[in-house]
C-alpha cells in the first residue's frame, strides 16, 4: 500500500471531509486519525496504526520526551470510518489543531494520508521547496 498524490477538498460546516477515491479502499472500513506533525492530521489504515502503536509502546516510558510524544499522539487519536459519500467526520479538537475551516489539502505520504488546511500546506510547501535539494543531499542515499 502506497498513498501518493495531492487533492483539494472542502470541509463542510459539520466537519465532514471527502477522502479522495484513490485512498478510500486502502484506508479500509475503519482507520485512525490523529494529530500529526507540522500542524496537519495523520490518517492511518488499521494495519499501519498497529505497527506504529507497537513502536510507540516500545519507547522508554522513563524518558519525559517519549511520554510527552506518546500522550500527544494517542490523546488526539480517534477511530473513524467513511460515510456513503466517502466523507469522514473530523472531530472538533482535530479540526482546531490543524486549523481546518474550509479549504483543505489531502495528500498521500507513503503509508499514511495527511490532511492540511490549504493555507498551512501552501506555506509549508513553499518553505520546503526552497531547501528540497539540500534536504535530499542530507538524507537520501541514492540517486533520485
Amino acid at each position: 500500500m502506497v498513498f501518493m498524490g495531492e487533492y483539494q477538498h472542502n470541509i463542510d460546516d459539520k466537519g465532514r471531509l471527502t477522502i479522495p477515491a484513490k485512498f478510500r479502499e486502502e484506508l479500509g472500513a475503519s482507520f485512525v486519525i490523529t494529530r500529526g506533525l507540522d500542524n496537519c492530521l495523520f490518517v492511518y489504515p488499521r494495519s499501519e496504526w498497529e505497527i506504529l502503536e507497537a513502536k510507540l509502546k516500545s519507547l522508554p516510558f522513563t524518558r519525559s520526551d517519549a511520554r510527552a510524544f506518546v500522550r500527544f499522539f494517542f490523546s488526539g487519536a480517534t477511530e473513524s470510518d467513511l460515510d456513503k459519500q466517502g466523507r469522514v467526520l473530523i472531530p472538533p479538537t482535530l479540526r482546531e489543531y490543524a486549523k481546518l475551516v474550509r479549504d483543505c489539502v489531502v495528500i498521500g505520504v507513503s503509508n499514511r494520508v495527511e490532511i492540511w488546511s490549504k493555507e498551512t500546506w501552501e506555506a509549508y510547501s513553499a518553505k520546503a521547496a526552497e531547501s528540497f535539494a539540500e534536504i535530499a543531499e542530507n538524507i537520501v542515499d541514492f540517486d533520485l
